[in-house]
């Protein structure tokens, strides 16, 4: 557990590998670091430390992970201001200011991680119940102060901890989930831009909700509203419910979880639209190649799950994506619209958009991107990390 009384070792880097961390990102590499100065494996995951230049410049508070390729996770760059009980307070406190300016209801990413100040730490907000992903060591150290801090700051009836991230593999962490505060239940009720939502929590993907897509479902409305809708990865029916309802006059929805179908239903059912809405129990490509020279549609939406979570796996994703556009290109007409996403941090808005293009020349299509847009606000970027901006839907017309 993070205390205020955690002792700082001295983490010196080599030379020269200082220039990141002056330019404002928050992390440090592990082949950044000087070992023969401050060996890495004498640290104790989580541990606090103070980073310093190889030449003894002050550089940051941070916490550590000797385990991990991100060694150091800054937690401050100011010295007279390292994370404690007070510090951890006022920056929850920050972060629920911001998403309180932006959105009427209490139903948002609440902590984003290194753009709030919290590395490791992400918080969804239902209303009086909190979902928290807790994703690296140092965080774990101060998972009871996050919690009572978060009850304090959000009067909150429940607190549950969806610790069952693949990023804790890489951190050396056990993965759990464990209701920390209150009480929880396994669904709750949400609004997203005006319409209505149930959301499993204990059961459901990550946690909950993607509120990340709520701006971008607002913004493909005027895309979304006449024809044939398919949302392919329709999970609990973000993007159908909200063409059902902008003035589709069909919508199909694709997903590999019978769970996942299920919600989606009770959500048709929940805004009126049932009658309009058709549920494919599948797998997403498979059904969309199935689909192939037998049905069309006006606009498809493609909003699968992150294909390249690590740099390893650039190229299978990559081409993953090329051939699940291809796909959906094969299904539209001319004048058609594609609604395609990524959420892949390793791959950037360029390198999507040539994908993009990249099927369309294979499919013999030409293209217009029409709208674009990334994460929704309660996801702020650091300007200094492009790590944190993550999220890519290019709304695109077949020409």
């Amino acid at each position: 557990m993070g205390t205020d009384s955690d002792i700082n070792t001295t983490l010196f880097l080599r030379k020269g590998e200082e220039r990141r961390l002056l330019a404002g990102h928050l992390w440090v590499y592990s082949n950044e670091v000087d070992t023969a100065r401050s060996p890495l494996k004498g640290l104790e995951p989580g541990q606090a430390v103070a980073v310093l230049s190889q030449r003894g410049q002050w550089l940051a508070h941070a916490y550590v992970n000797p385990h991990s390729l991100i060694s150091a996770r800054v937690t401050s760059r100011r010295r007279e201001q390292a994370l404690d009980g007070a510090e951890l307070r006022r920056r929850l406190r920050s972060a629920t200011a911001l998403r309180e300016r932006l959105y009427a209801a209490n139903c948002y990413r609440w902590v984003y991680g290194e753009s709030d100040g919290l590395p490791g730490l992400v918080v969804d907000r239902y209303a009086g119940i909190a979902v928290v992903q807790i994703n690296t060591a140092g965080m774990e150290r101060w998972r009871d102060q996050v919690v009572d801090a978060l009850v304090e700051i959000g009067r909150l009836d429940g607190v549950l901890l969806r610790c069952d991230g693949e990023q804790r593999a890489l951190e050396g962490l056990p993965v759990y989930t464990e209701i920390a505060h209150g009480d929880v239940p396994d669904e709750v009720s949400i609004e997203e831009n005006g319409i209505h939502y149930i959301v499993p929590l204990q059961a459901g993907q990550k946690t909950g909700w993607f509120f990340d897509q709520a701006d971008n479902r607002l913004r493909a409305r005027k895309l979304l509203n006449q024809g044939r809708v398919i949302d392919a990865f329709c999970y609990a029916g973000g993007w159908g419910i909200s063409a059902a309802l902008a003035g589709a006059a069909h919508v199909v929805c694709i997903d590999s979880s019978e769970r996942a179908l299920d919600y989606a239903r009770r959500n048709a059912e929940l805004n009126g639209v049932a009658d309009k809405m058709n549920f494919i129990h599948a797998d997403v490509a498979e059904a969309l190649r199935d689909m192939g020279g037998k049905e069309t549609a006006d606009t498809i939406i493609i909003d699968p799950p992150a294909f390249v979570k690590r740099k390893r796996d650039q190229d299978a994703g990559s081409a993953a994506y090329q051939r699940l556009n291809e796909a959906a290109l094969a299904l539209l007409p001319e004048d058609g619209y594609l609604v395609s996403c990524s959420c892949s941090q390793h791959v950037d808005r360029d390198n999507f958009q040539r994908l993009i293009q990249k099927a369309a020349r294979r499919s013999r299509r030409d293209l217009q991107v029409v709208m674009e847009g990334g994460q929704s606000a309660d996801h702020p970027v650091h300007p200094a990390m492009p790590e944190t901006r993550y999220l890519k839907s290019l709304m695109l017309r077949v020409r």
